[in-house]
């Protein structure tokens, strides 16, 4: 480990580090243009010069340099300052002087550079050249001829992303950046090219000329389009969502988000529920209503049903509050009939080990061989897809699938696509998986079927056979979609033995929007939907209650890993929308059945006090491996599917975002009937 002084100031380090890592490890700022922390080392800008004392006669490229014993560094020497401003004079010979127009001005890396480590005039008085643009696609506006060539997009691409169809074209004065053959950025995470751009080259299309940086309010949330609880920044102004951006979190999403999270923001404008609506008797027709008279139609119902003839259910995108205040409000009916598991999935709720994602999601990084067992990852969660690339390119972790078979950006051994083929894989490598740590990552879908229970059984017997559990290592691992279906497993928001929807004839759908649900209702049944979005639901319903969106309310949200963290209100909810937990208070008092919360806070203190696991923030509670599934169960040869047919449009949220439904006409090219609903 070399020791070395930089700005007279001593520092050891591992070996490797480059000079700008360990300047960083001391809080040395270091410009640079080129260089990022998780992309490969292309030293192209040399904006990152220093001066290195007995060293060569010029400055180098500290992000290309290795640390050396005895190293003595200067980053702020005459030598240095010389030729920082030299780069910079140079970068900016043929940058337009579109800083009052461009979207990226007041967070642009070249502006802050520029003032602090730049000249105040140019030398250079030739006409500036000029870059055409290019059609990166619905997500990206490009404006070529701020590129400053740092390659940090297509080194992101191939690296991160997965594709290759971006790269540096020409040479000399007429290198630019682009495609090889005119076409949009087809990937999952195409909007992180915006973040990681220094200039404004590339910048959001969807927020282009909205906004300014410093007008908008600032909210740190959480994602709620997967189950992975994605850390996030809601940029607000008044009571719109401007844009969503990602928050650093190594453990979840380091420093990326995918591209539903960030531009489906625009789907909470458009089809929302801001007042209450009843259905009238005789035309049969939604009318708008009184709050008051909403809750005494509501509070009528729930006590006339019998308590065996109700049923409540929890959707996919609920905070954990408004799902206890809803089970609560159940209990004390006497109803039992809950269900969190809208989607049909059948799997055995008894052991929490069964159904969490235990390795957790930074544990790809230690694991050395992975089974993917019908799950798409690139479509159920970009993030993690991006994570098992990354072990694929660093570390030569062999990957195999037992599913379909689709591009997931890194080769893999394809070893079937049934039940039948993972039980023949158990027999042929019993006792002979030579993975220090094996993973399994099982897609919630493969339980959507009636032999759910009987997969169930058959994952706890391959984990164990082939080596995934092991004192210090849990490797099995379900990749849930929904972001409530870990805080409503963890409650009790289901049952053991699943209830017949089809006869109950009062049903409380609380954000319940998908298909499956609403095709078992009974037609006749009284169905109350309380949600965000006029959607299906919304029209099938017989009594509505405005509820609101995540970005509209403060919530706990469990991610598949077992993980709480905490949502922030950023804006308010529309028109008379309420938060969730809120009308399900009042109408607790409307049935005479007052819960013992009148705050979030005291709703959270019983929350917890319940349910510790809720307590504990950011951290996760390891469950114990046991047994799990119906062993006696028959297993059927029925091809295991992905769970997501359309990345873009998987919930209420982005079904009514128009920007995916441009996404849809732009990259969902292999399924016509998904690019025909989108015009």
């Amino acid at each position: 480990m070399p020791k070395l002084t930089i700005d007279d100031q001593e520092i050891e380090v591992e070996n490797g580090t480059s000079i700008i890592q360990a300047a960083e490890q001391l809080g040395i700022e270091i410009p640079r243009f080129c260089y990022h922390d998780r992309l490969s080392v292309p030293a192209n800008c040399r904006m990152c010069l220093v001066e290195v004392e007995g060293g060569p006669p010029k400055p180098v490229a500290s992000c290309a340099m290795a640390c050396g014993e005895g190293m003595v560094v200067k980053t702020s020497s005459p030598m240095v300052k010389k030729a920082r401003k030299g780069v910079m004079e140079m970068m900016l010979i043929n940058h337009p002087l579109d800083c009052p127009i461009c979207d990226q001005g007041g967070e642009c890396d070249l502006q802050d550079q520029a003032v602090a480590y730049g000249f105040d005039r140019s030398r250079y008085s030739e006409n500036k050249r000029a870059v055409k643009d290019k059609p990166f696609g619905p997500l990206i506006k490009t404006i070529m001829t701020r590129c400053i060539n740092c390659t940090r997009c297509v080194r992101f691409s191939e690296e991160v992303a997965g594709i290759d169809t971006m790269g540096q074209l020409n040479r000399g004065e007429d290198a630019e950046i682009g495609t090889f053959i005119a076409q949009a950025i087809d990937t999952e995470m195409s909007g992180n090219l915006i973040d990681i751009c220094p200039v404004g080259a590339l910048t959001s299309k969807p927020y282009a000329f909205k906004a300014r940086s410093w007008e908008l309010k600032k909210t740190d949330s959480i994602d709620v389009h997967d189950g992975l609880g994605a850390n996030i920044r809601v940029d607000s102004r008044g009571a719109e969502v401007m844009r969503v951006l990602p928050r650093l979190n190594e453990e979840i999403n380091e420093e990326w988000i995918d591209d539903r999270t960030r531009f489906a923001y625009d789907g909470l404008k458009k089809n929302r529920l801001d007042r209450p609506y009843i259905k009238d008797a005789e035309t049969k027709k939604l009318r708008p209503a009184e709050w008051s008279e909403a809750l005494d139609l509501l509070a009528e119902k729930l006590t006339t049903f019998k308590a065996d003839n109700m049923a409540a259910l929890a959707g996919d995108l609920c905070d954990a509050e408004s799902m206890f205040a809803l089970k609560e409000l159940m209990t004390s009916l006497n109803v039992k009939n809950l269900e969190c598991r809208v989607d049909g999935a059948q799997f055995d709720v008894s052991n929490k080990a069964g159904y969490r994602f235990n390795s957790t999601i930074a544990g790809i990084d230690e694991a050395d061989s992975i089974l993917l067992v019908g799950v798409n990852p690139r479509h159920e969660a970009a993030l993690v897809n991006a994570r098992i690339r990354k072990a694929y390119l660093e570390r030569g972790v062999k990957v195999a699938v037992i599913g379909k078979q689709v591009d997931l950006t890194y080769p893999y051994h394809h070893a079937g696509e049934t039940i039948a083929d993972l039980q023949e894989m158990v027999k042929q490598y019993e006792g002979k998986v030579q993975s220090e740590r094996p993973m399994i990552i099982v897609g919630s879908g493969v339980f959507k079927r009636d032999d759910g229970m009987a997969i169930h059984a058959v994952l706890h017997d391959a984990a164990e056979k082939l080596g995934c559990i092991k004192e210090d290592w849990n490797g099995f691992n379900v990749l849930h979609m929904a972001a409530s279906r870990m805080a409503a497993l963890e409650m009790g928001f289901t049952l053991t033995d699943p209830f017949d929807l089809n006869d109950m004839g009062f049903v409380y759908l609380l954000g319940v929007d998908n298909a499956e649900t609403l095709a078992n209702i009974h037609p006749h049944a009284f169905v109350v939907y309380q949600g965000h979005h006029g959607d299906a639901a919304a029209h099938r319903a017989d009594l509505i209650l405005p509820g609101a969106a995540y970005t509209e309310k403060s919530g706990l949200y469990m991610n598949t890993e077992g993980r709480v963290q905490r949502a922030r209100q950023a804006i308010d909810p529309p028109g008379e929308a309420k938060e969730d937990w809120k009308i399900i208070r009042a109408v607790s008092e409307k049935c005479e059945e007052h819960l013992g919360f009148d705050t979030l806070g005291q709703l959270r203190e019983e929350l917890t006090e319940r349910y510790p696991a809720f307590a504990a923030i950011d951290d996760i509670v390891p469950a114990e491996w046991g047994s799990f599934g119906d062993g006696n169960a028959e297993v059927s040869s029925e091809p295991l599917g992905s769970l997501v047919d359309n990345f873009y449009q998987t919930n209420v949220i982005t079904r009514s975002s128009d920007t995916m439904h441009k996404c849809i006409e732009a990259f969902v090219k292999d399924q016509p009937e998904l690019a025909e609903t989108a015009e």
